[in-house]
């Protein structure tokens, strides 16, 4: 009740005279059943926005800290952060991310549209970063449509620290489901869900033509955090860029079998283990 009163008419009204957000490819999103949204991070906007220019509503997990204030601003806080869609989750890992896994296929087998940001975080740098299993494990496991979302211009609008947001347009792409077919059955196997997730990791680089680095985004913002403790001048060290499991978007896919069937999931920035020994013998070939 409160999610659609504060949509239609609180702070949807609002939001919609004074960003005048735009859309593109709102067909892909199922008009019934559960569907997973997977969406790159740019800002915490990015929950606001989404669920605001689709017809459905959607069901975002939310770090269980926006729900424990306390005093009148956790109260009003926790408050917001249901009316607008989203579950508190303990991501502290281990028990806790079985228990966040549990809540959001509840959702998806109630037939409801679950939102899901697969670099865990908002991007630090604005590039889109190598993405958690999580995202894929709900897909395989509930065998809902994955629906790649792009937002775009969030960060402009509430970049990381602001309080009070700048006046900017703001844009949703959303792309076609995103076909996993052949990992189907297969949500047990950690290399299926690597493989699973670069793929999904593939278009969102396709749909918002962000630059992508294939390490989490918790690393980037260690290094910027090490940089700005240090004092030291110039742009930090980040890692490069790079392409979702070491592969072109348009690559071939790559067997996902495992140990014993050939393949050992994704090749990692600098290749595989064998890959390395395979250039030192043509180097000693070649002396």
């Amino acid at each position: 009740m409160l999610y659609w009163l504060l949509k239609r008419l609180v702070l949807g009204p609002l939001l919609l005279t004074t960003y005048r957000p735009w859309v593109e490819g709102a067909e892909h999103v199922p008009d019934h059943g559960g569907a997973l949204l997977v969406s790159n991070h740019l800002s915490f906007s990015d929950s606001i926005f989404l669920p605001l220019v689709l017809d459905r509503r959607v069901t975002f997990l939310a770090k269980d800290d926006y729900f424990t204030g306390r005093g009148v601003r956790g109260r009003l806080t926790a408050g917001f952060f249901r009316g607008v869609g989203q579950l508190p989750v303990d991501r502290s890992g281990g028990t806790a991310g079985l228990a966040a896994l549990r809540t959001g296929l509840a959702v998806l087998r109630r037939g409801e549209l679950l939102g899901i940001y697969p670099e865990g975080t908002r991007s630090p740098d604005g590039r889109l970063h190598r993405g958690r299993t999580g995202a894929a494990r709900l897909a395989l496991e509930s065998g809902v449509p994955v629906v790649p979302v792009a937002m775009v211009g969030t960060d402009v609008v509430q970049p990381v620290g602001r309080v009070v947001p700048n006046l900017s347009r703001v844009g949703v792409r959303v792309g076609p489901p995103v076909d996993l077919s052949r990992y189907a059955g297969r949500a047990d196997d950690r290399f299926v869900l690597r493989a699973a997730t670069d793929d999904i990791m593939r278009a969102l680089v396709a749909l918002s033509g962000q630059e992508y680095v294939d390490v989490y985004a918790t690393v980037t913002k260690d290094v910027i955090a090490r940089h700005r403790e240090q004092g030291a001048e110039g742009p930090p060290p980040l890692p490069p860029s790079g392409v979702p499991g070491g592969l072109a978007p348009d690559g071939p896919a790559r067997p996902v079998d495992g140990p014993g069937g050939g393949a050992t999931g994704p090749a990692r920035p600098g290749g595989t283990r064998g890959g390395r020994a395979a250039v030192r013998g043509r180097r000693r070939r070649g002396r």
